[in-house]
């Protein structure tokens, strides 16, 4: 049995790691470099809470003999970084080297020697040539979050020279080279701490990762990740599920993403891969959850029109109506009869639609009379865009095709109704749908994230959206 459960979930295991993404997100050169920028702010606040703890000793000083001293209240002054650099390490994360960092301390002295003569004053710490070097590793965790983690981390400080002030602070100048021995290696202890601080500090706005994003009552978006990061020495890789799912019920639709290449593009400091699988997923669900249907009647058809929703305009084209049914208001209920199909092709995204239009007279009880059921298959072009952390979209209307499945009145023409249900939808059911596309659906984010110029490109199987970031916080 227990082998048994191993190999199921061996299977599951690599099913899952072998997942092809529904969307990725990719960090560039670029966008490490403003990562890095608000690392080293960060860095920089962790290294402000140096503490020296209170220490003393006694050194034996030419021709004074043995001195006894205590430095108390060190406190950090200044800090500065203005060297540093990070690199991308395959397969692992990223390397941060700082190099002639300084730091500037002050504190209080206070010495005891010839057994009676006892002085005190300030001093002064000029610490140079601080250096650091550290690895961090990117992983994900079992939310499906990235996750960082502080290793191999080295830090050196290259000279840490006092200087006394008060007293006869000239005279324990000439032993200050113990101390400063003393106080470069306190440094040394302190420093790859604040570092391994720092990056663990990263986690929580990590965390921030939607990987469960919703949409509406409807539908959720799962922005989980399907795989470690992918981490070349140009680009950082998340492969992200990218799926949509039915509030509270996670079904997997009857096909799987497909396999697809970003472009070596590094002008932006984000590219998101949102793939036809994301899009085919929302079709799915939303199909599923019964809302790809709609009832149109006159009231919705622009006043001017000269097509007007009663048996009198039909009657025209198909006179048993106007004969069985005279006077009388209509209704049409198009409903989806597939999940809708969208395809992502160089600079064009198409959407195939095949629905069932059928049409009822409204008697004056209100009940309704089918007159006709019509298969119809329909081909949208979707103009799709971002605005501001969501995507958006809006279809119009290539080609339609029209076929009679019922007919309760008789059999007619039914390409005589072509400009009739042409007009339904240009100006009823496409606009309906596009005022729901117009809200957008959310992009992959983390906290309080701007994208600066996003451009959006339409490619094979994918669409690419190119932009640089802002955190305010």
């Amino acid at each position: 049995m227990a082998l048994s459960l191993l190999l199921v979930l061996l299977v599951v295991v690599s099913t899952t790691l072998s997942m092809n993404p529904g969307v990725t997100v990719r960090l560039t050169n670029k966008g490490l470099q403003y990562g890095k920028q608000l690392g080293m702010d960060a860095l920089q606040g962790q290294l402000k809470s140096v503490q020296i703890p209170d220490f003393s000793g006694s050194q034996r000083v030419s021709p004074i003999g043995k001195v006894k001293y205590s430095l108390t209240n060190i406190r950090l002054v200044n800090v500065g970084l203005p060297k540093s650099a990070v690199d991308l390490v395959p397969g692992t994360g990223v390397k941060l080297t700082i190099g002639d960092a300084f730091m500037n301390l002050h504190g209080n002295w206070r010495v005891k020697y010839l057994r009676i003569i006892k002085d005190s004053g300030s001093f002064d710490v000029g610490v140079t040539g601080l250096s650091i070097s550290t690895t961090v590793a990117v992983k994900s965790d079992q939310t499906g979050r990235p996750v960082v983690s502080s290793t191999n981390c080295v830090a050196n400080v290259a000279s840490a020279k006092v200087k006394f002030h008060g007293g006869a602070s000239w005279l324990y100048n000439l032993f200050s080279k113990f101390i400063n021995k003393a106080l470069r290696n306190a440094l040394q202890k302190q420093i790859c701490p604040l570092v391994d601080k720092t990056v663990a500090g990263l986690n929580p706005k990590l965390k921030t990762l939607n990987v469960l994003a919703k949409v509406d009552k409807y539908a959720e978006i799962e922005y989980s990740m399907v795989s470690s990061p992918a981490i070349s020495q140009a680009t950082l890789d998340l492969n992200m599920k990218g799926e949509f799912y039915n509030i509270g019920k996670h079904q997997e639709p009857p096909f799987t993403p497909a396999a697809y290449s970003l472009p070596s593009e590094n002008n932006n400091m984000l590219y998101m891969a949102l793939s036809a699988f994301t899009a085919n997923s929302a079709g799915f669900v939303y199909n599923k959850a019964g809302v790809l249907s709609l009832y149109v009647t006159d009231d919705m058809v622009p006043k001017g029109s000269p097509f007007r929703l009663n048996t009198k305009t039909f009657g025209i084209f198909i006179p048993e109506i106007a004969k069985q049914y005279p006077g009388l208001m209509m209704k049409l209920l198009v409903r989806a009869e597939q999940n809708p199909t969208v395809t992502f092709q160089p600079k064009n995204a198409t959407v195939q639609a095949n629905a069932m239009v059928t049409a009822y007279a409204i008697q004056p009880n209100g009940t309704l009379s089918p007159l006709f059921v019509l298969n119809l298959e329909s081909s949208v072009s979707a103009n799709v865009f971002v605005r501001e952390l969501n995507v958006a979209g809006r279809l119009t209307l290539n080609q339609m095709k029209l076929s009679l499945g019922t007919s309760y009145v008789g059999q007619f023409n039914v390409g005589s109704l072509d400009s009739v249900l042409r007009m339904v939808l240009k100006v009823v059911v496409i606009p309906i749908v596009n005022v729901q596309l117009g809200k957008g659906y959310p992009l992959p984010a983390l906290g309080k994230m701007n994208l600066v110029n996003p451009q959006l490109q339409i490619m094979k199987d994918y669409m690419l959206i190119g932009t640089d970031v802002q955190f305010t916080g």
